[in-house]
């Protein structure tokens, strides 16, 4: 399957590298298929411009821009400003940059943590925290072993002090986001399982609509729904870039 090259963005605070288990490696087995796993650019007011630089330095452009929570956020930038880098979309429980009040909350809170954090003993207590979480989560939900330990890996790793700093100027960053001037490429937009009244979904459901896309939802499926539902994000992947090698026309 050659086609275009895939740009996988993980969400913040993580490294890229194993943070989509297997999914890299099943692309990357496909004839043809070139796969870019890149860690967030900081900080966010720059990343769009960052990763153009990315792709026209790698010559790999356009490309499917696979990007989980922050980093579909990014996708969605880069896509808005650039869309001659983007051939396709995949959003994996993207962080709804085109509802600003979700946004204004989130950078409050992730400021928050960061600034208690700080005081190292209760950054370590929040780490704590967080990967005994993780870990009841993979077992609620049953995720592979491989998906779990890539959950934990995270948890673990997360430094909360600098998310602080990645996330400054995000719902400035909103407030300038008009999804309707997103390219309509092939897209997979993913939602978690959620009510549907839901203030997100209802932000992934307008990303999706202004694509001409269906929104996707799998149940049980958790904002890590990469690691929740991988056999299913690896379809959807493929399916994009079928659709986006095929040179789809949406009118």
């Amino acid at each position: 399957m050659a086609g275009p090259a895939v740009l996988l963005l993980p969400g913040a605070g993580a490294r890229c590298d194993g943070f989509f288990p297997g999914l890299a490696d099943s692309l990357a087995a496909e004839p043809g298929c070139r796969v870019i796993s890149q860690d967030l650019p900081e900080p966010l007011g720059a990343a769009a411009a960052d990763l153009h630089e990315l792709v026209e330095r790698l010559g790999a452009g356009p490309v499917v821009v696979v990007g989980q929570s922050l980093g579909g956020a990014v996708g969605l930038l880069l896509a808005r400003e650039y869309p001659g880098d983007v051939a396709g979309l995949v959003l994996l429980d993207a962080t709804p940059i085109n509802d600003t009040v979700q946004c204004r909350r989130a950078e409050r809170a992730l400021r928050a943590v960061a600034f208690v954090c700080r005081i190292p003993v209760i950054h370590r207590v929040v780490k704590a925290q967080a990967v005994r979480a993780s870990v009841r989560e993979a077992d609620r939900v049953q995720m592979r072993p491989d998906c779990a330990a890539a959950h934990a890996r995270v948890a673990a790793e997360a430094d909360l002090v600098s998310l602080g700093r990645v996330v400054a100027g995000f719902s400035d960053l909103s407030a300038q986001f008009d999804e309707n001037g997103l390219p309509r490429v092939p897209a997979a937009v993913i939602t978690a399982d959620r009510k549907p009244t839901h203030a997100v979904r209802s932000a992934h459901q307008r990303i999706a609509d202004v694509l001409g896309e269906p929104l996707l939802c799998w149940p049980g499926s958790t904002h890590s729904v990469h690691l929740t539902h991988p056999d299913e994000v690896l379809e959807a992947v493929r399916d994009v870039l079928q659709r986006a090698q095929a040179g789809r026309t949406i009118t």
